[in-house]
């Protein structure tokens, strides 16, 4: 519980931040990515929200021994870019640019209802699985937890 409840708080600020910013509705991201048009700068503000609180995070939190209330950070130990990070941000790309979810959205508007939400999910989740399925025959590399030794 003492790890369960920390994740469960910030999942639950994260997906309001989400529902405040408008960053739910695909119509406020396909308008930022829409510069020759009607262009909607929010996203931009809701970025730098997001920057600033990760940078602050980092420099205050990480460089402690270990988390408040858990056992230690889980931070990626791959620092390469490689052709399966650059193929995963094109994917990543072009599927937000064409549906105008990215997950975290995407999630918290599965409490609309609206089954563009479900398809996308379930899209997403199968990509997942299938990325899974091909590191496990050894195509790419996973990278582990990140330990004291190699941080």
């Amino acid at each position: 519980m003492r790890e369960i409840l920390p994740a469960l708080v910030t999942g639950f600020l994260f997906g309001l931040g989400l529902c405040l910013s408008g960053m739910t509705s695909p119509a406020v991201v396909l308008g930022f990515l829409d510069i020759a048009g009607d262009w909607n700068p929010a996203l931009i503000f809701v970025m730098a929200g997001g920057v600033t609180v990760t940078f602050l995070g980092y420099r205050l939190l990480v460089p402690k021994s270990r988390p408040i209330w858990g056992t230690g950070f889980s931070l990626p130990a791959a620092n390469a870019i490689d052709a399966p990070l650059l193929a995963g941000a094109a994917i990543f790309g072009v599927g937000w640019g064409l549906a105008g979810y990215c997950p975290g959205p995407a999630v918290v508007s599965l409490a609309s209802g609206r089954l563009e939400v479900f398809v996308f999910v379930a899209a997403m989740l199968a990509g997942m699985i299938l990325v899974r399925a091909m590191r496990g025959r050894g195509r790419t590399t996973i990278a582990g937890p990140v330990s004291e030794g190699n941080r």
